[in-house]
């Protein structure tokens, strides 16, 4: 069953984003995620929306997200990215 990765991010250092964001998206992509949401304006419809960056990806299953996340791979992805930004990242289900 598909599941879902959603990450709310608030840049604090641009030029270190650029490469982060090349490599996460091909890490993710090798592991048959596709972006589903990326930046983009958000309207609220109800409640209040903070300013941060949504991205949305849609991977295969929950094991996936797992797996990546928890990889050296995107070990050393991620560090491209420290100190740059703030993320909460959260994984779900589909239905």
């Amino acid at each position: 069953m598909a599941a879902y990765m959603i990450v709310l991010i608030k840049i604090t250092r641009e030029e270190a984003w650029p490469g982060y964001r090349r490599r996460v998206s091909e890490l993710f992509e090798r592991h048959g995620a596709r972006y589903l949401v990326r930046g983009g304006p958000v309207e609220a419809l109800e409640g209040s929306y903070d300013g941060r960056r949504l991205v949305v990806f849609e991977f295969p299953s929950m094991d996936v997200i797992r797996s990546v996340w928890h990889s050296p791979e995107y070990a050393e992805v991620k560090a491209l990215r420290e100190g740059a930004g703030e993320l909460d990242v959260w994984a779900v289900p589909g239905v």
